[in-house]
């Protein structure tokens, strides 16, 4: 018998593998499912059934992909009509040599949301782990924001599926759930991606709230952003996927090709880090650091136009072309070959982002000099310590909300670290603000310093 888990950094998605007597299953698998296949080989297993605990919202699920090269069975919640697959009910049982999996319909996160309940039944009858999906996290519970008009009817339902379904399989019970910190499906979620369902009932803050009409106000009181791809990852995931096969390797064009890709409206998109940045990069590209992408991508990206790289280098490249098929953009023309040298050599434009050390901008604070604090961390951050008289709009809303701006100063873009801040400032340069800049190291630098910061 194994399990593996296998992770999709920077979305914060976990997914599974496990078997026993040759056969084995995986639960919610990504789009470039190589990974399964190469553990199923290592164990001498055959990939025989994959389920979706629900119809996932942040990434293309490879269920199709992984059964067109397996004949796997795909299997999911029965409250949505989905256009591939097969529906399971509560209490189905599903047998992969002493593995026995249980269904648990737990709606809440989304209606069609299932468990899944492990028992090894060479040893018992009692589960040994449950797949929670996106019902229950490590620290955290899942989102109830998607049917705002039924908020506290599904925020009720995800208290009755954690509380009557979830933490009576046992305190001893391993808990594996269907994304880590760092997703946008949840927040609050602990960095470690190991518990038990015992240890969450007694430290999961969510869960302290045993009333069940205090739970309800809690998840409907909270506030979540939803990135305009979400749509489109709905849709995919509704009614299958295109099949991606492998990854494909991103081609290198000189600046010719370059540019002549940008004239045809081509968006340049530069993942390499904010202080390269910042020294030059190609006019009106969208900066968005390397591990930024997956997060981020998917704000500023429209479905059906294309994409060209400005990265550090082939592997950078590489990541960015597998984090976007991941995200359903399957049309990156290519990055820029030798990287901006060889852009800067060939005598094409280029620009810079003026850059603001921590300490210059506690003396502008502190001298009350004109200029706009722009803050384009998360509500929660902000809410928790800012800077005074910073102006707050969330860098995913940014180009709609360029309006809110003041024009008339100076903007200098901040955030935890400087990285969002990159991505605030190329926006602005886009829409044609010219006197913007950013603050590298931001709220982190702030602190080290000793900048004055409002808290609560």
């Amino acid at each position: 018998m194994f399990l593996e888990v296998v992770r999709s950094e920077g979305l914060g998605h976990l997914s599974y593998i496990f078997g026993d007597g040759g056969q084995a299953a995986v639960v919610d698998p990504r789009r470039d499912c190589d990974v399964y296949l190469d553990i199923a080989y290592r164990e001498g297993a055959r990939v025989t059934h994959v389920f979706e605990t629900h119809r996932n919202e942040d990434y293309v699920i490879g269920s199709m992909d992984l059964a067109s090269r397996t004949d796997a069975t795909i299997l999911h919640g029965n409250a949505l009509p989905f256009g591939y697959g097969e529906e399971v009910n509560e209490g189905e049982t599903f047998e992969l040599g002493d593995i026995r999996l249980t269904v648990l319909e737990t709606p809440g996160h989304t209606m069609e949301s299932i468990s899944l309940a492990l028992t090894d039944t060479g040893f018992s009858d009692e589960p040994i782990a449950v797949f929670t999906g996106d019902a229950l996290f490590i620290g955290d519970v899942g989102r109830t924001d998607f049917y705002p008009d039924r908020a506290k009817a599904v925020a009720g339902l995800l208290y009755d599926s954690i509380f009557e379904k979830i933490l009576p399989l046992g305190d001893h019970v391993i808990l594996y759930p269907a994304h880590g910190a760092g997703s946008v499906c949840g927040s609050g979620m602990a960095s470690r991606e190991f518990s038990t369902l015992g240890y969450e009932r007694k430290h999961n803050p969510v869960l302290q709230l045993t009333d069940r009409n205090a739970f309800v106000e809690h998840k409907v009181s909270e506030h979540h952003y939803q990135p305009p791809y979400f749509s489109k990852m709905e849709t995919l995931n509704l009614e299958g996927p295109p099949l991606l096969g492998t990854v494909p390797k991103p081609r290198p064009l000189n600046t010719e090709e370059f540019a002549t890709h940008l004239a045809a409206g081509v968006i340049a998109v530069d993942i390499r880090s904010p202080e390269a940045i910042a020294g030059a990069h190609i006019p009106g590209s969208l900066a968005i650091p390397c591990e930024m992408l997956p997060a981020f991508a998917g704000w500023y990206l429209p479905y059906g136009g294309s994409v060209a790289l400005v990265a550090a280098g082939y592997g950078d490249a590489q990541f960015a072309v597998c984090h976007l098929a991941r995200l359903g953009y399957d049309n990156v023309v290519g990055f820029l070959d030798e990287g901006l040298h060889a852009w800067e050599v060939s005598g094409r434009d280029y620009d810079t982002i003026a850059v603001l050390h921590a300490k210059e901008l506690k003396s502008r604070i502190e001298s009350s000099e004109p200029f706009v604090l722009l803050d384009v961390r998360a509500r929660d951050e902000v809410e928790a310590a800012r800077l005074p008289d910073c102006t707050h709009i969330y860098v995913g809303e940014l180009p709609e909300r360029l309006d809110h701006i003041p024009s008339d100063r100076p903007i200098t873009t901040f955030c935890g670290s400087g990285q969002r801040a990159m991505v605030a400032a190329s926006i602005l340069k886009r829409h044609e603000l010219a006197d913007v800049e950013v603050c590298l190291g931001s709220m982190a630098a702030c602190r080290a310093i000793g900048c004055a910061i409002e808290t609560g």
